[in-house]
């Protein structure tokens, strides 16, 4: 099950159930032959069964509402006396803290005991003691390189986009950096690119470039209902740990996102727990592209034993990360979506828990959280991605970095089914091909399934 409990506080996600949904189906090409495997995201990738602080100072979901408060306000007051001079930023921080608490307290106990019931986190994990994968993620370098290569004319739009796989089963050709690569077909699909393999979901889209080559994405011809990003904010960790190049935010306001949106998109950025990037969001960012802010979401990572990963009330760090809600300006005459459906209303403070991904910077698929709000028929897009989703389109300087076959698990698939000889098995349906941007493959979609 992907979505575990949902209730009026929110849900409790089972991340890697919701990864491996996109590959029920998935067809392995390999020198010129082609075969069906079984393809999982690797479970240790999701076994996080410890807190990051002493059981002296801790803050058990699974306690009592009035046993968490005593602690976590015990452990926070000697925290208090050691950090008597707060600079302005951690005083701000300190009053949203404040401002929130209760609702991560006491709707993740509520969710946590709920998921309880139905036999999750309960601190069972797999019996895998693998190490993590250790995959060294080179596209953001490649990207840089690719800037050397021309970009496509805009009266050459229609060479922006290109199938992940030619009619004679070759991917040498493609042109990662300046095309938009879509993969039609209805199964996964295990490619060689740059000497690598990659899995690459169904009825997907993507573009590998950096912040200054987003033209193919735009000359694609989409209009999006969903536009998801996870910006690489500024702050020191990453400058100390170099894992990955961060973007000024000021830069953020030059997306194209007015011309990447439907009418009445619904746009989600997620938000470090640093008050200048919330405010930056809430009174410049989303003013700038003509969205209304609507909701303020939490992610809360909870250990397999549904325990906070850190400390509620740590002042280095802590166990949610906020996403912020809003809305393409739209008038009367265009109060629905492109996908033609009314979304329901978007309430404000609703929490996602779920068991984090050890991998750095892996946040967990929203699209089954996001579904009523959108419709089943949206066409969805993720902006900064580090990984696919079925049926999304999604851009990033390092867009494919988890979906590298080293973070999965294949093994050869015993079910029987016939593996598709000839063109069968990668020439796209008639309505994928490639004339127009208008007239290229079928509508991405969200996922539809939803696991009760």
């Amino acid at each position: 099950m992907s979505v575990v409990v949902r209730s009026t506080r929110g849900w409790v996600l089972d991340a890697r159930s919701l990864i491996d949904e996109g590959y029920s189906r998935c067809l392995r090409l390999r020198d010129n032959q082609k075969s069906h495997v079984k393809c999982r995201f690797k479970s240790q990738c999701f076994q996080i069964s410890k807190s990051h602080y002493s059981m002296s100072a801790s803050v058990a979901v699974d306690e009592g509402s009035t046993d968490m408060l005593q602690k976590t306000d015990k452990a926070s007051k000697k925290r208090k006396r050691k950090h008597s001079e707060l600079n302005q930023g951690e005083i701000d921080s300190q009053a949203f803290h404040e401002k929130i608490r209760s609702v991560v307290l006491e709707g993740t106990k509520s969710l946590v005991d709920s998921a309880r019931s139905l036999g999750h986190l309960n601190g069972v994990t797999d019996a895998v003691k693998e190490p993590l994968p250790s995959q060294e993620c080179s596209l953001a370098a490649l990207c840089e390189m690719a800037k050397e290569l021309p970009l496509v004319d805009e009266d050459e739009q229609e060479e922006c986009v290109q199938l992940l796989v030619a009619e004679d089963g070759c991917t040498s050709h493609v042109d990662l950096f300046s095309r938009v690569t879509e993969n039609g077909e209805d199964w996964a699909t295990v490619v060689t690119l740059m000497g690598e393999e990659y899995v690459i979901p169904p009825h997907t889209a993507f573009l590998l470039s950096d912040f200054t080559r987003m033209q193919p994405l735009v000359h694609y011809g989409r209009r999006f209902d969903l536009i998801v990003m996870d910006p690489p904010w500024e702050n020191k960790s990453v400058k100390r740990s170099r894992r990955y190049s961060s973007l000024p935010s000021s830069q953020l306001k030059q997306l194209p996102i007015p011309m990447l949106a439907s009418p009445n998109c619904l746009v989600v950025t997620w938000v470090t727990n640093r008050p200048s990037h919330l405010r930056f969001v809430r009174d410049e960012l989303y003013p700038h592209w003509g969205v209304d802010v609507v909701a303020e979401w939490l992610w809360v990572k909870v250990t397999t034993s549904g325990q906070f990963v850190f400390p509620l009330d740590s002042h280095h760090k802590k166990p949610y990360e906020v996403l912020v809600l809003g809305r393409c300006r739209s008038t009367a005459d265009n109060a629905t979506s492109s996908s033609g459906t009314s979304e329901a209303p978007v309430e404000d403070q609703r929490l996602i828990v779920s068991v984090p991904s050890a991998l750095h910077s892996q946040k967990p698929s929203l699209s089954e959280v996001l579904k009523p709000h959108v419709g089943a028929e949206a066409k969805c897009l993720e902006l900064f991605a580090r990984s696919l989703q079925p049926g999304w389109t999604s851009w990033g300087n390092e867009v494919l970095q988890f979906q590298h076959t080293s973070y999965f698990t294949l093994t050869p698939a015993d079910d029987g089914a016939e593996v598709p000889q000839g063109d069968a098995a990668i020439k796209p349906t008639a309505t994928a091909a490639l004339s127009s941007p208008a007239q290229s493959s079928p509508p991405r979609r969200c996922p539809t399934t939803v696991d009760e």
